[in-house]
């Protein structure tokens, strides 16, 4: 085998760990902060996964979006619109994670919070849709120079079903934030906490196919 082949493959390889991680990080993102802080408050969940920035897993939340964020600017696909859009979900991601939501913690809460947490839910609205544009296009997208495989074409499905799962999930958080339903009691349930945690999991379920690590071609 060439030099180059073995570099070719190597590549490939690389490329197919980076998706796998990606996946990884955000299938266990939701439930390590949640877990995490349990350990340190008692059983509580936050209002949302963006609030665990003002907890004691503050560092984990902004270092596991930063990761995702570098990790989706190294994202190349068929052609410029994969580049741009893995560039616009790195700053994304990573605007989510420094520009923090406000606290729910009055206490936390300064002069800067609503504008920053008005920046917050901008860069956390543009990530959603970006994700979601990957799941329902650019990763049903096929190589011209390669066929189709059944493989292939169960993957598209679930790249689909994922997309949607996302965007469904981006719509009912949205309703959720209408003032006739801010004061609607979830009997201790936190709604927006667990559509973020699902549209999350969508994400990273489809990144963990797209590199392979279930329903590989054979």
């Amino acid at each position: 085998m060439s030099e180059h082949s073995n570099a070719e493959n190597s590549l490939v390889i690389s490329y197919l760990s980076l998706r796998k991680f990606v996946g990884i990080v955000g299938i266990t993102l939701p439930f390590i902060l949640a877990l995490g802080n349990m350990f340190f408050v008692g059983f509580t969940i936050e209002s949302s996964i963006s609030s665990y920035y003002h907890t004691a897993m503050g560092d984990v939340f902004v270092g596991g979006l930063c990761a995702i964020g570098v990790f989706l600017l190294s994202y190349r696909g068929y052609d410029w619109i994969d580049s741009v859009s893995g560039d616009l979900a790195c700053v994304f991601a990573v605007g989510v994670a420094l520009f923090p939501t406000i606290a729910d913690d009055p206490a936390l809460i300064h002069g800067y919070s609503a504008i920053l947490s008005k920046i917050h839910y901008g860069f956390a609205a543009g990530l959603f849709f970006i994700l979601a544009f990957f799941c329902l296009y650019l990763f049903r997208l096929t190589d011209p120079s390669e066929e189709c495989t059944p493989q292939k074409n169960v993957r598209n499905k679930v790249y689909l079903v994922c997309g949607i799962l996302i965007l469904v999930c981006i719509a009912l958080i949205a309703l959720l934030s209408l003032p006739q339903l801010r004061a609607v009691s979830f009997y201790g349930i936190t709604p927006v906490f667990w559509l973020e945690s699902i549209a999350i999991c969508a994400f990273g379920l489809s990144w963990l196919v797209k590199g392979e690590t279930i329903l590989a071609d054979s």
